[in-house]
Parts: structure tokens; C-alpha cells; sequence
């Protein structure tokens, strides 16, 4: 997470949670984004030794950034670890063009990305949204509405319960329960 108050933010730059995706050349990557259609946010720079990265809003108004590593090449989580992200999910009425624009972007499929279309998840914002794996989705959505989160929970086409929680400044994550 980044504070929108910093500097190298400008005033318009929509509340996020963060997507970092690591390329090869967040110049290059940069102009390929803003020729399919993205608007530069923060132009490239580079985050002292450890890397070099752009915000940007893409073609359906979600917020992203790109990170070309220097030193710092991201943080490696084991896969089905309780509390750690699993995927992202991008909510928006074109997940076709949304989909078609990463893979133009970035020169890849995004494998652990989901781009729907927005009626098959309760209305938000255009923003990217983790989803969390969590031994107890019962606990959490209980301390989250403790700390007065907004709740929302449906079924996955899976058939699994997924629960989406809303923050008060309407920024979004996915709980569900790890696979066993």
C-alpha cells in the first residue's frame, strides 16, 4: 500500500491496492500501456536501488503499476498459505478488452489474474481486488464487521462461498477459504 498524500502521487490518483506487474522494461511497458489505451499516472522512475516503476489507470479505470526489479525483485509467497493472496480479480463490463490489453501491455497472460465481467460480482468500483485464502472465513468476516467493513457474500461458480469486504474508503478484498 502507498500513501496517496505522497508527492509523487497527483491529487486525482484514485484510492488503489496496489498491482505490481514485474516487466522487463517499465519504459518500454509504460508506452506499450499508454498505446493500448492507459493513462500515465506517475511516470517511470526508479525507487532508489531497488527497482524502477509507473503507476498507471488502464482502459477500464482500473489502477496499476508496473516494477522492472533492481535489487528487490518482490516478495515469494508459498502457494496456500493462510492470510497470503492467492489471485487478483479485475471486476469491470469489458473483462475482454481488459484481458487483451495486459497481455498486449505486458507480452503475457496474467496466470494468476481473473478478469469477469462485472455483473457476476456485486458492484465496485474499477479496481483490482485480492483475494485472500483464510482457514476461517467465519472469523474474519466477523472482526471485519467489528471494525466496520461492509460484507458481501456469494458463491463462486466453484460452488465455494467467496466474501467480499468494502473498507471505509471503499477499497476491496476477497476471502475465501484456502483449498484443501
Amino acid at each position: 500500500m502507498s500513501d496517496l498524500a505522497s508527492p509523487i502521487y497527483p491529487p486525482e490518483t484514485p484510492a488503489h491496492i496496489a498491482y505490481y506487474l514485474a516487466v522487463d522494461d517499465v519504459d518500454r511497458r509504460a508506452e506499450a500501456a499508454t498505446a493500448n489505451g492507459a493513462r500515465l499516472v506517475v511516470p517511470p522512475f526508479d525507487a532508489g536501488d531497488q527497482g524502477r516503476l509507473a503507476t498507471l489507470i488502464d482502459p477500464v479505470g482500473a489502477a496499476f503499476s508496473l516494477w522492472q526489479p533492481h535489487r528487490f525483485a518482490g516478495w515469494s509467497l508459498p502457494p496456500h498459505l493462510a492470510g497470503t493472496p492467492q489471485r487478483m480479480v479485475l471486476a469491470s463490463d469489458q473483462p475482454d478488452r481488459a484481458r487483451h490489453f495486459y497481455r498486449a501491455t505486458t507480452g503475457a497472460d496474467l496466470a494468476r489474474a481473473e478478469f469477469v465481467t462485472a455483473g457476476s460480482f456485486p458492484p465496485s468500483t474499477r479496481q483490482w481486488e485480492v483475494v485472500i485464502g483464510v482457514d476461517d472465513p467465519d472469523h474474519v468476516v466477523a472482526r471485519a464487521r467489528d471494525h466496520g467493513a461492509d460484507v458481501v457474500t456469494w458463491s463462486e461458480k466453484t460452488g465455494r462461498p467467496v466474501v467480499r469486504l468494502s473498507g471505509p474508503e471503499r477499497l476491496t478484498c476477497h476471502v475465501r477459504r484456502l483449498e484443501s
